[in-house]
């Protein structure tokens, strides 16, 4: 089927007042999509990346935001391999070349892998891997992050950290890229790598095969960035899985591609994760998040602080109070307050705050759920005690079978 248009999916989700909202297309979840589902509880991203939600506003109407951050980070670190040794034999030069009859057998500017420095720019759950499958093939592994346990735990692991993406680049003799929408601070990683980053790379005295890999995303330098780096020779040559603009189907989509005609940036159409074994693995990660969820509430991988995953024991009772609230001074003793009032037992209970997005999400494991009225007394309660009208975000009550 083909992918909705922004005002179908509002449509949809208006007509069927639906729970949960699953993506795998390009479409974009704004605040118009948010809002057209009054149920809406969260959003579950069949993908690592989060950039095309509006999160804000997720977060403003209460709805969770929850990603799969490691089902297709061994397809992509193939990809990477795959790609780090056919530029550094030019064998896409190759093919080319035979196929138009010509016999062009050279060593020029065709390098071992062995021994030469990898440059990888975020040492996440895919840099890890991409590094460990480098360091298999005798690379020697460089790295930069600014989270600090990617710093702890890459150094950990034997690989070289770099203090700056500049020294990265003049240092790496292959550089692939592997950060997320935002860094660890949470500013946007847009055009985090600039002409100079490309000009240092040129810098490298000496044989080296230069090249560059971007898998990760499509607006971390302009596209004329990279192409005028390869063209004044600091890189020679590139592959590209991820642009600005991209179709939102997955195929038949028009599209122009930015780097049409510079044959040393090869383009691929976004794969990185389009293969038989990635997308299963993805759809069964995805089905035990969105089963937990329901069952207990139990949140893993939301985007909004991604280690910080909770959950109460299924085991202890069968009935779980879940709150999205503002993290302002008195929602969280509504939530407690109404619980006693109800004269409810609270066996279990876990909480997180999300002080980015100024929100919260409380768990209470109870001996009997509330009804409709003690609900509707706890959002009272919480505008009560903090004066705002929005300090509950959203209630489910959630009672197993």
């Amino acid at each position: 089927e083909e992918t909705p248009t922004d005002d179908e999916l509002v449509r949809i989700l208006q007509e069927g007042q639906h729970d949960l909202l699953f993506k795998r297309s390009r479409v974009l979840i704004t605040e118009a999509v948010i809002e057209a589902s009054q149920s809406l509880a969260a959003v579950l991203l069949c993908s690592i990346g989060d950039d095309s939600v509006d999160k804000v506003a997720a977060a403003k109407h209460g709805v969770l935001v929850i990603n799969d951050p490691v089902s297709n980070g061994r397809s992509v670190a193939e990809l990477i391999i795959s790609e780090i040794i056919s530029a550094s034999r030019r064998i896409v030069e190759a093919v080319n070349e035979t196929s138009e009859n010509v016999w062009n057998k050279d060593n020029n500017l065709r390098f071992e892998v062995k021994g030469k420095k990898l440059g990888i720019l975020g040492m996440g759950k895919i840099g890890r891997q991409v590094a460990r499958l480098g360091q298999a093939m005798g690379m020697k592994v460089l790295f930069h992050d600014t989270d600090e346990v990617a710093l702890e735990v890459g150094t950990a692991l034997d690989y070289t950290p770099v203090s700056s993406i500049g020294e990265l680049f003049k240092i790496s003799d292959i550089l692939t890229v592997h950060v997320s929408a935002e860094d660890a601070q949470g500013h946007s990683n847009q055009d985090l790598v600039t002409a100079e980053h490309f000009a240092a790379m040129g810098e490298k005295t000496g044989l080296s095969p230069k090249v560059f890999l971007n898998m990760a995303r499509g607006f971390l330098y302009p596209p004329e960035v990279l192409l005028h780096a390869v063209r004044e020779g600091h890189v020679n040559s590139a592959f590209v899985d991820v642009f600005p603009d991209e179709p939102r189907q997955s195929s038949g989509g028009k599209w122009h591609n930015p780097y049409e005609g510079e044959r040393r940036i090869r383009s691929t159409p976004h794969i990185g994760a389009a293969t038989l074994e990635a997308q299963p693995r993805i759809a069964r990660y995805v089905a035990r998040t969105t089963q937990q969820f329901n069952a207990s509430g139990a949140l893993r991988d939301c985007v909004y602080m991604p280690k910080a995953n909770i959950s109460v024991s299924p085991a202890i009772s069968k009935h779980v109070l879940a709150v999205v609230h503002a993290d302002t001074r008195g929602t969280k003793k509504a939530v407690d307050d109404a619980l006693y009032r109800a004269g409810v037992s609270n066996l279990q209970s876990a909480h997180v705050d999300f002080p980015r997005f100024g929100i919260a999400y409380d768990l209470s494991a109870i001996d009997q759920p509330l009804n409709t009225e003690q609900l509707d007394s706890l959002v009272e309660d919480a505008i009560q005690l903090t004066g705002a009208q929005d300090a509950i975000r959203s209630i489910r009550m959630i009672t197993r079978a």
